[in-house]
């Protein structure tokens, strides 16, 4: 990143914050750390009671498990950095912080996308091909699925960066946000962004349209083929399997899609502020509620580890 007009290369950005108002930043400091602490602890007994039991080791909780890991990573990017900055009086960032932020919240947001759209697909398989879900979804390709997840997750964010670092940059170091992302540190850019704009808009469609239209066509799938099964029971039964990953999906990319899928100009700083802290650090907390408070094979496991460890 180039800097103009005097502006020091030590200096970096300034991170507005979700909130100017010094009285309101220790009450948000309680309210976003015991979210955070939520977050961690709720994601990592997903991952303990899924190792724990073998019951679970079964391609939906494998990607489950590393969904729950990419949540835990996804927002310990953002929030930590976030808390600090709440009872800071500079709330600054380096410019190399701000990239290197910027790089991994893309890498692990796109690749929760990934682990979604996997989540579907096995669904898809469980619910209409359930003879052969074993030999299709076997160990290897659940491997190849989240290894593939993680590879262009991370080639789309180094490209992300590698654009941002082109960019210059005037006096004004502001960025009207609680992290650097990508459209609020565009506005702040003295460079011509309309190429990269582009770029990141069709390279941005290619990377989060594809799992979501995977998702979409994965249950349209499911949805034809549970309303040719005679019984109700049958049909319910078939659709409480898909009710917390459909819960999830709807929550990531209800927020993503507001946020992500509109031209810099029509870029608002409180509606985009309060839809990123949807999915940023909202959702990650939900899901291990979502997934265990609505699955009875993770609310037995849950007891169980708990049962195991009292005794």
């Amino acid at each position: 990143m180039e800097i103009k007009n005097g502006s020091s290369s030590t200096s970096g950005f300034i991170l507005l914050g979700l909130s100017s108002n010094p009285q309101l930043q220790k009450p948000l400091f309680a309210i976003f750390f015991i979210m955070y602490l939520v977050t961690v602890v709720g994601n990592v007994l997903i991952i303990l009671v899924i190792y724990s039991n073998s019951r679970l080791h079964t391609p939906m909780y494998f990607f489950l498990s590393n969904l729950s890991f990419m949540d835990i990573c996804f927002t310990t990017v953002v929030v930590p950095k976030m808390l600090v900055n709440l009872l800071s009086e500079t709330k600054s960032i380096s410019y190399v912080g701000c990239l290197v932020q910027m790089y991994f919240f893309m890498a692990f947001a796109n690749t929760d996308s990934y682990l979604l759209a996997s989540m579907a697909i096995d669904r898809l398989v469980a619910i209409c091909n359930p003879f052969h879900y074993d030999v299709v979804m076997n160990l290897r390709r659940c491997f190849l699925m989240l290894l593939g997840s993680c590879t262009i997750s991370h080639a789309h964010s180094l490209l992300r960066v590698l654009l941002m670092a082109r960019l210059s940059f005037c006096a004004s170091r502001v960025i009207k946000h609680f992290f650097c992302d990508t459209q609020p540190v565009l506005k702040l850019s003295c460079s011509d962004t309309s190429s990269s704009q582009i770029v990141v808009m069709t390279e941005t469609l290619a990377v989060i349209v594809t799992p979501f239209l995977c998702i979409l066509f994965s249950y349209l799938k499911i949805i034809i083929t549970v309303l040719r099964i005679p019984s109700a029971a049958g049909k319910w039964k078939a659709f409480s399997t898909c009710s917390s990953h459909i819960t999830v999906v709807i929550l990531f990319y209800g927020s993503v899609i507001y946020v992500y899928f509109r031209p810099l100009a029509m870029y608002s700083v409180v509606k985009d502020r309060v839809a990123t802290v949807m999915y940023t650090v909202v959702t990650p907390m939900l899901n291990p509620f979502i997934y265990s408070l609505r699955n009875k094979d993770m609310k037995n496991s849950l007891r169980k580890l708990r049962d195991r460890i009292h005794s």
